[in-house]
């Protein structure tokens, strides 16, 4: 099994990441403009996730992103995204328990997520972590017309009695 590693998205990751939102979302990727936008918001931070391959030369290739957004009450996930071939390999819940554990950093009350109603790898994944179905958000998802579900894992019982959480700004954001 190979071994994955989380670090915060550098501007170098760009073009795989790009390149990963066309291979996993079609018409609905993200362009350069869009990324860069995001990555320039208020409250962003995104990671990717890189796996050693035996016998490789140069950077270890990045084979899955994430990205989250923290308005100063919630989180939300903005996007988790892992190549067809390290799907079902752990890099998803990976990606997922990082942007879980910089919610709690931040003292988030909750973390919220739109998935599409058709992603079950993906719905179970979240249920594994402990988040509920809110509601279904009509034609989400364009330009496909897809529905999507609203879903929340409550972190306020996580940071009630944690002084040791860290402050929002404390750490670099990516």
């Amino acid at each position: 099994m190979p071994e994955f590693h989380i670090r915060p998205l550098r501007s170098s990751d760009f073009d795989r990441v790009l390149h990963l939102e066309r291979e996993l979302f079609g018409r609905g990727a993200w362009t350069y403009g869009m990324l860069a936008d995001e990555l320039a918001g208020l409250g962003r931070w995104y990671v990717v996730a890189t796996v050693d391959e035996p016998g490789s030369i140069g950077p270890e290739p990045v084979v899955g992103y994430a990205g989250l957004w923290f308005d100063g009450d919630v989180a939300q996930v903005m996007t988790i995204g892992v190549t067809r071939e390290y799907q079902r390999c752990g890099v998803g819940r990976r990606l997922l328990r990082a942007l879980i554990e910089r919610s709690r950093a931040l003292r988030a009350d909750a973390l919220l997520l739109e998935v599409r109603v058709d992603n079950e790898p993906a719905l179970a994944m979240y249920r594994d972590h402990g988040f509920e179905i809110l509601t279904t958000r009509k034609r989400y998802y364009q330009p496909e017309n897809k529905d999507a579900y609203t879903m929340r894992l409550d972190l306020r019982t996580d940071h009630e009695d944690r002084p040791d959480a860290a402050t929002p700004g404390e750490d670099d954001a990516a």
